[in-house]
């Protein structure tokens, strides 16, 4: 489970993070990082996008679980103020957690690097 303070829940950072954060995509999750600006003291924040294509609620729901669970290994990657939004594709409804953990690092590390925008 992802810590009450590393969860990102404000509308506004989300669009702030996939609109101007760098993007890395894998077969079932799409990643948008944006590094923190300068000396944050504020942890870094992460948030999930998991749709309505991705299955039904009972669906989504496990998805977003098993999401918030993997987030942890990349979370002390991360450095103060930094904000990761994980968008879950429709095959990561079949995807076991390591093959979900192993991509979304993967993906963070690219787009760490630089990524796409």
């Amino acid at each position: 489970m992802l810590p009450a303070p590393y969860r990102m829940t404000r509308s506004l950072d989300f669009g702030q993070t996939v609109g101007r954060g760098a993007r890395a995509a894998q077969s079932t999750l799409v990643v948008h990082s944006l590094r923190s600006p300068g000396d944050r003291t504020d942890p870094p924040k992460v948030g999930l996008v998991v749709s309505k294509s991705v299955g039904n609620a009972v669906v989504r729901h496990r998805v977003s679980r098993r999401l918030r669970h993997v987030a942890r290994s990349v979370l002390e990657d991360m450095q103060p103020g930094d904000r990761l939004v994980i968008r879950a594709l429709p095959p990561s409804r079949d995807a076991a957690s390591e093959r979900l953990e192993r991509e979304l690092v993967s993906a963070f590390g690219r787009a760490r690097a630089g990524g796409r925008r």
